[in-house]
């Protein structure tokens, strides 16, 4: 137990354009939001080279200046961003707690959880290198796969999503080679047939990668092994897209809120709530579907604005904001 106990009336879990816009909705409306900005301050943007789908920016930006400017955004409402991350929670009882990096502990009137989730990757060195230089490697075709207009990709994974990415991948590019571990797909039949049917995809069935090639600062193709005969293939690319799935950042809170099958928490149709009265997510923590930092935001304003009736409804000396609608 710590020492000292805070008590603050909303805290954010997580930045991102989730918990920076609940963040800017939550102050404008009062609430003096406090937001912990987790590992990964501004969440998966920051690793994404340019951002070109996001209304408002013409010219485009990068992820990590999107990210400062939300943030400066939401400071000068008021927010109280701080670096560190929550390590546990407490939702058993009427008072909300979390703590902060295993020592602060904190008393939250209500609590908005922007924790996404975060894309699984191969792991190999090389790919990790290319996606931190951001030189061509993406778990997002519909964020990246603009800037591979008439190029050619390669994609890896076998499920419904990596179908549904090399389909949206063979719209722009000249040729998507998709890679598939095993001898058959692991996606839905009708998903199968929509890439199988489609000219300029490639599959490669029982095919694994060894390492993404690149020049030092881009990656100029793919070098892959048939996991059957052992043979090596170097596949010319300007892309790689892995769509092997994502893992929400929800496993502190599994002992109190309702999650799917995949770990992503449930939240009640056409709102933020979760099963526990007070608490609220926005974000990827629970969109499993789009997953766009549009669709993030969106949903951190839905927090926001449930946070704050959830606040008049059950302290007296709360009133709602009008600022927070304008």
């Amino acid at each position: 137990m710590s020492e000292s106990i805070e008590k603050i009336k909303c805290l954010i879990i997580g930045s991102g354009p989730a918990g920076y816009t609940a963040a800017i909705y939550a102050a404008r409306a009062n609430m003096f939001p406090v937001l912990y900005q987790g590992e990964q301050p501004g969440g998966q943007l920051t690793t994404t080279n340019e951002v070109e789908n996001f209304p408002g920016y013409p010219d485009g930006i990068t992820g990590p200046e999107m990210m400062i400017e939300l943030q400066k955004q939401a400071e000068r409402f008021g927010t109280d961003v701080r670096h560190g991350w929550v390590t546990k929670v407490d939702f058993s009882g009427e008072v909300h707690k979390a703590w902060i990096n295993n020592e602060i502990e904190i008393h939250a009137d209500t609590i908005i959880i922007s924790t996404g989730a975060s894309a699984i990757y191969l792991g190999l060195p090389s790919e990790q290198k290319y996606l931190k230089l951001g030189g061509g490697v993406s778990a997002c075709a519909i964020c990246d796969g603009f800037f591979y207009r008439n190029q050619d990709v390669v994609i890896v994974g076998a499920g419904d999503s990596a179908c549904e990415e090399a389909h949206y991948l063979s719209k722009l590019c000249k040729k998507v080679t998709m890679l598939v571990r095993r001898d058959e797909f692991r996606a839905s039949k009708i998903m199968q047939e929509r890439v199988k049917n489609t000219t300029n995809i490639e599959i490669l069935y029982n095919t694994e990668t060894e390492e993404v090639l690149g020049d030092g600062q881009v990656v100029t193709g793919v070098r892959v092994k048939n996991n059957i005969t052992g043979k090596l293939t170097e596949i010319p690319a300007t892309g790689f897209f892995v769509a092997i799935g994502h893992k929400p950042n929800t496993e502190i809170f599994k002992d109190f809120l309702e999650l799917d099958k995949t770990g992503y928490i449930i939240n009640k149709p056409g709102s933020a709530k979760t099963n526990i009265p007070g608490v609220f997510v926005s974000g990827d923590a629970a969109d499993h579907v789009y997953r766009q930092a549009i669709t993030a935001a969106g949903t951190g304003c839905m927090a926001a604005l449930d946070a704050e009736r959830y606040l008049a409804a059950t302290d007296s000396t709360f009133e709602v904001s009008t600022s927070t609608y304008n």
